[in-house]
């Protein structure tokens, strides 16, 4: 059984994604900055990279999702819209569908212990949902398909998003699908809306509880007090 309560990753909760991170900031010193950067993240310093993305955390909106199992950060997703991640579009595997102004989800970390136990299926369940709140159209996602590389992937593999509802619309190469699932065909839970969020960004107010048991995931949006701990609406 896996309880986890995922959060947008506001200020306050830095402390947290550095101790998931860790001293090399994730992947190789990336800080999640390679989206932004591209490949002048590994000319810099870890450390310059973990400032600069330390600033786009304070200065906000949330730049993505922390899963917490208790007070322990143990999974992490980058939600923003695309236009924030401009290296999506100088890299011509990942070139645009269309014009509609989607949001990714465009890369992962989880916590070793963590892995293959249904933390990055949470993770996107609560994507979803924070993207149709703050009126995204769609939201994207550029996993690798495990049946055509052996490779790791930092951004999730395509089974996983498959089975969350996404579909491939494009295919640049092989594989590395584009997946996309459509934020209209999402309805919120009626006793949710009235909370709002802020036009285009995530709610740093928001979370989410995750229970699953026996591989069946179930998402509740609570809603944080003033102490920082989530409470159900």
């Amino acid at each position: 059984m896996m309880n986890l309560v995922i959060c947008p990753l506001t200020p306050d909760r830095w402390p947290a994604l550095e101790d998931l991170f860790g001293a090399h900031g994730a992947a190789n010193g990336c800080w999640c900055m390679y989206w932004r950067v591209g490949s002048a993240y590994r000319k810099r310093p870890r450390e310059e990279n973990r400032a600069a993305f330390r600033e786009l955390v304070k200065r906000g909106p949330p730049p993505g999702l922390l899963a917490f199992d208790g007070d322990v950060a143990v999974g992490w997703c980058q939600l923003t819209p695309r236009d924030a991640l401009p290296w999506l579009d100088r890299t011509w595997r990942l070139e645009r569908v269309d014009d509609v102004p989607v949001w990714s989800i465009s890369c992962f970390h989880v916590r070793k212990g963590y892995r293959k136990r249904g933390t990055t299926s949470a993770l996107i369940a609560a994507a979803l949902d924070a993207a149709k709140r703050a009126g995204a159209p769609a939201l994207e996602a550029y996993p690798l398909d495990a049946n055509l590389t052996p490779s790791a992937s930092g951004t999730g593999y395509a089974s996983t998003f498959e089975r969350a509802g996404f579909k491939v619309v494009a295919r640049h190469v092989p594989p590395r699908p584009i997946m996309r699932h459509d934020l209209q065909e999402i309805e919120l839970d009626a006793s949710t809306r009235t909370i709002e969020p802020p036009g285009g960004q995530i709610d740093g107010c928001l979370c989410y509880r995750w229970e699953e048991v026996d591989g069946h995931g179930d998402l509740m949006m609570v809603q944080e007090h003033a102490e920082g701990k989530p409470t159900e609406p």
